[in-house]
């Protein structure tokens, strides 16, 4: 039996060979950037990637939803009773991407004009991709992976929060949709509330009779300067990022529409500053004779992944065994990986080697492409064996922890119930 090397990270960084096909990845990296999907707007990039799965083998689902729709897609494995691994990214971009240009050099591509490059998160997108075609070309081993590339991140998490987890079998899912180098796993991320103060005010002309209006504006002004805002504590943030109302410069005006939000990792921390900030509106408003009514809505809700969880260890492993060390990080923004978590699902969100996303300046090395690509092969190729140990755990613990046979009364007539044994107890 050939032995297995004793320092993966420097085994697999000087002398693992590469399955990966440069060229391949980058090439369907470019064909997507070059196709427009912001929120909302996915038909165009659903289609490729119908066409793409399909003629990898997988059996493909676009399941819709009101607003847009999902891809859920199979790549069947060789390895039978083993629960899916969940690959998954997100099909559209933040705007502007109309008139797209960007640049090839040095290894870096990056965004040239005045549009954002869709590496957020078509990058991802092109890794699942070349991975999955990795696996069928060179026949190696795994189980079945479930591909799902959503909708309208951007916008709200909604692709994710529509999705029909139904047509969903895996317990374990990677996101890809994180920044900055390739090696980053986001262990925590914040529950997100988003509000609207609806302040009203009284019209008034605002040359004539002034003094019979009540200037919503200034009210909400009032209101901006009184709540809490910006960085609360290490765990919690808030902010008002829109502001909207009045008609003319010759109307006191009636109404403002002030749209903000609250994160936090700690929940008690998110109810105390949301409690504070709709109670200062309140406030100002009736000090103003003013009206103001209020609506939230939660976005997601929070999750923390053990240091000691077994599917982060895994990742750790993988990461290492693919020449990169892992990093831990703490988010203040949320994914995909928030609604999954909620659902059930334990899900990792790792970064993908894009560079400051969200901005015309957006770029994404080719080296990290192929780095985020192959650790995403490596976790198909292992999570195999990852699942059927976790299984077999998870059976013991079952029955570790499942009642007795006898009633529970019975047992404490020989002493203490001792479950370990099974699910008769041995006292009894």
């Amino acid at each position: 039996m050939k032995k297995e090397p004793q320092n993966w990270y420097a085994y697999y960084k000087v002398k693992k060979p590469s399955l990966i096909n440069r060229k391949r990845l980058v090439t369907t990296f470019l064909e997507m950037i070059n196709i427009n999907s912001p929120s909302f707007h996915e038909g165009l990039m659903g289609d490729y990637l119908e066409a793409k799965l399909r003629s990898l083998g997988c059996r493909v689902l676009r399941q819709k939803y009101d607003a847009s729709f999902n891809i859920i897609a199979t790549k069947k494995g060789n390895r039978k009773n083993i629960l899916p691994l969940i690959l998954s990214g997100h099909m559209d971009t933040i705007e502007p991407t109309e008139g797209l240009r960007y640049s090839v050099k040095d290894n870096i591509i990056r965004s040239t004009g005045d549009t954002v490059l869709g590496a957020d998160d078509k990058s991802a997108i092109a890794q699942i991709i070349e991975a999955v075609t990795v696996v069928g070309e060179h026949c190696i081993p795994h189980g079945d992976v479930e591909i799902v590339f959503t909708s309208a991140e951007e916008r709200g998490l909604h692709g994710a929060k529509n999705l029909d987890y139904r047509k969903i079998q895996g317990k374990h899912a990677l996101v890809l949709d994180s920044g900055g180098r390739v090696g980053k796993l986001v262990t925590a991320a914040p529950s997100h509330i988003s509000y609207e103060l609806h302040v009203m005010g009284r019209p008034a002309h605002a040359g004539i009779e002034p003094e019979k209006g009540i200037n919503a504006i200034r009210v909400a002004a009032e209101i901006i300067g009184a709540v809490p805002d910006g960085r609360i504590d290490a765990e919690t943030t808030a902010n008002i990022g829109m502001v909207s109302g009045g008609t003319a410069t010759n109307v006191v005006p009636k109404e403002i529409m002030l749209r903000g939000e609250v994160r936090s990792h700690s929940a008690t921390a998110l109810k105390r500053i949301t409690s504070d900030i709709f109670g200062h509106a309140r406030d100002v408003a009736r000090r103003r004779n003013a009206r103001v009514r209020i609506t939230e809505e939660k976005e997601y809700r929070a999750f923390r992944i053990r240091q000691n969880d077994l599917f982060l260890n895994f990742m750790n492993d993988t990461f290492l065994k693919c020449g990169i060390r892992p990093e831990h990080v703490i988010s203040g923004g949320g994914s995909d990986a928030n609604i999954f978590n909620a659902k059930g699902i334990r899900s990792i969100n790792i970064s993908t080697g894009m560079q400051k996303v969200h901005s015309t300046d957006e770029f994404i090395g080719m080296e990290d492409l192929v780095r985020g690509c192959r650790v995403v092969l490596a976790a198909i190729e292992n999570f195999s064996e990852f699942s059927a140990q976790t299984g077999t755990r998870e059976k013991k613990r079952s029955q570790r922890d499942s009642l007795c046979s006898y009633p529970f009364q019975r047992c404490l007539r020989s002493g203490s119930c001792d479950r370990s044994r099974g699910r008769v107890c041995w006292r009894s």
